[in-house]
């Protein structure tokens, strides 16, 4: 009784504070109630903390199979959410500069579904971390790393909540393209004999900050010739991805543009970043899974 009378609270503030949900997701999986989604979080941020001491004396896992099956799990999910997001956005006629989130019918429910997965799907992916603490990458393990995936699902159940369809459709149709060559490239690192033919990882960080980019300038389409969607989630949604930009535009600073010194030259092995031609950090920034030949 103690716990649903706090459920009550928390959802009844939440109300509060957005006003009224959406009534076509009432009764979805995981969105009527926002302890859900904080608690799962909250598991997230203990299991970094008590994992990192679990293994700070015991030897990392290889995990490889598990990362082959992972890794080629998220990539046909994000395959299915960008095909499933483009017929369902075209059968509906959306607009590309903005598109409300009534005018569509059957179609806004098809799209509201395949972001609803979208949704699931960050809770699927707090498993990049996990892996990292298995594996002991503790390095991997950045604030922008933690930061982007604990805010993501939360974000995300506030948009399927209330704007689960209209101009929310553009963010996860161009992010789960990038997923598909993220999540790809990660799997098939993990084979040893496919890694020679895997040439496109050096384009994945500007990838993901031309899609942090694009999404920013067609929200703010919708602001500046509006269309019914809600101006406050738009302000919210470019601040968000406004944030990506600048921890991504440092990140690739700090490992591309800042030349190393004499000494780091000298000292670095030539079977691992020089010979990569890639900083290991890129894989915490990009949600990814890097692979160790030591640990493996």
């Amino acid at each position: 009784e103690t716990l649903k009378a706090f459920d009550r609270e928390v959802n009844e503030f939440v109300d509060y504070m957005f006003g009224p949900r959406d009534a076509r997701v009432r009764g979805w999986f995981l969105l009527d109630s926002y302890l859900p989604t904080f608690f799962l979080t909250g598991a997230y941020l203990l299991c970094i903390w008590l994992g990192n001491k679990f293994m700070k004396n015991r030897p990392p896992f290889s995990l490889r199979a598990h990362l082959i099956v992972y890794n080629l799990g998220i990539t046909l999910l994000s395959f299915y959410m960008l095909i499933e997001l483009i017929l369902a956005t075209w059968e509906g006629g959306y607009n590309l500069q903005c598109q409300n989130l009534h005018s569509a019918g059957e179609a806004d429910i098809r799209v509201a579904k395949v972001l609803w997965w979208y949704y699931f799907s960050k809770v699927i992916e707090f498993m990049d971390t996990i892996f990292f603490v298995l594996r002991k990458k503790s390095s991997q393990i950045t604030f922008l790393h933690v930061y982007h995936h604990a805010t993501m699902f939360n974000i995300w159940w506030c948009v399927l909540n209330w704007i689960p369809c209209g101009q929310s459709f553009f963010g996860p149709t161009l992010n789960s393209f990038i997923h598909v060559l993220m999540y790809s490239y990660y799997g098939l690192s993990v084979i040893p004999s496919m890694r020679k033919y895997l040439w496109w990882k050096k384009y994945l960080t500007q990838a993901q900050l031309i899609q942090f980019l694009l999404t920013i300038v067609h929200t703010l389409s919708a602001a500046v010739k509006p269309c019914g969607f809600p101006f406050g989630c738009l302000m919210f949604q470019s601040s968000y991805m406004a944030t990506l930009v600048i921890l991504f535009i440092n990140f690739y600073i700090k490992t591309y543009r800042k030349a190393p010194s004499r000494t780091a030259v000298k000292e670095t092995p030539v079977t691992t970043e020089i010979k990569n031609g890639f900083h290991k950090d890129y894989f915490a920034a990009a949600n990814g899974l890097q692979n160790n030949k030591k640990a493996q």
